[in-house]
């Protein structure tokens, strides 16, 4: 079954449709630029939408609903990676102004996904003047959390511990923790989709207007499983060998052993056999591709 998405709205013209929109962002990341955060509020200012709530992260929380209501909020503009993103519209489920991801992380595949590869201040700029496409997105849920980009389950997953190393504390610290991530790779129980005989290292996740893809990334040899980890420590798991094993509504994760998961980039484990399902968001988002 097709999955339907509405609430579709189109802007025309030079008028912005906002008049009071907050920004989010993380003056401790190390994508973080002050010059572009500057680019960003002088950027509202002269689409005379000036920015009427500034969150930044670390020392701010996250906004909910009800702050966003209170300062009358139109607009939430969320300058930072993807787990941040998926913080920021959950923590703010049930406020009815439309999100605007620009990318401010490593990955920033949301942002790709729904404007291209373009820098935050001409996303912004473009929302702001003609601003593209409304619609909420799809979704992969389930029992614990919910994802707006990808899933990634399986013992591969430690690859994205030595990214972070590798990002916080140089190659070295990486280089010390990828013998580790080698081994799970290799030698842990893999997961695969119930009813498939063949199991994965990891099985990626994505949710699409027809359903979840679930792809088994492949590391039969050398050559795959070097890819893999270059993939992984230069930020897209999705450039290493893969195959599709499923599309559907629905997936089941099986594995021998508690399922090791990266949710939009954040690291978690989920208990086997796991039930992950089409959904779509309770928020709108902002495109302009």
């Amino acid at each position: 079954m097709r999955v339907t998405f509405s609430r579709v709205v189109r802007w025309a013209g030079m008028t912005s449709p906002y008049s009071r929109p907050a920004l989010i962002c993380n003056d401790r990341s190390g994508s973080y630029d002050e010059s572009i955060h500057r680019q960003l509020i002088d950027a509202c200012a002269a689409a005379g939408a000036s920015v009427a709530a500034s969150f930044i992260l670390p020392k701010d929380d996250l906004p909910d609903a009800a702050a966003l209501r209170a300062s009358a909020i139109d607009l939430l503009i969320v300058w930072t990676g993807d787990g941040t993103i998926n913080a920021a519209a959950t923590g703010c489920e049930g406020w009815h102004g439309p999100l605007l991801p620009l990318p401010g992380g490593t990955l920033n595949l949301l942002s790709k996904q729904l404007h291209g590869d373009h820098p935050a201040p001409t996303i912004l700029e473009r929302a702001l003047a003609n601003g593209g496409r409304r619609a909420p997105v799809p979704t992969i849920r389930s029992a614990a959390r919910e994802a707006f980009i990808t899933v990634v389950a399986g013992p591969a997953t430690r690859w994205a511990e030595v990214r972070e190393t590798m990002r916080s504390q140089g190659l070295i610290e990486a280089s010390r923790e990828a013998p580790d991530a080698l081994e799970e790779m290799l030698n842990a129980p893999g997961v695969q989709v119930a009813g498939s005989d063949a199991a994965y290292p990891a099985i990626i996740l994505t949710p699409t207007r027809e359903g979840i893809t679930a792809d088994g990334i492949v590391a039969d040899a050398t050559g795959d499983v070097l890819r893999h980890g270059l993939a992984w420590l230069g930020g897209d798991f999705r450039d290493g060998p893969h195959e599709r094993v499923a599309t559907a509504e629905t997936i089941i994760l099986e594995s021998d052993r508690i399922i090791a998961l990266e949710y939009d980039g954040e690291l978690a484990e989920i208990p086997s056999p796991a039930r992950f399902s089409i959904g779509q968001s309770a928020l709108d988002f902002i495109a302009t591709a």
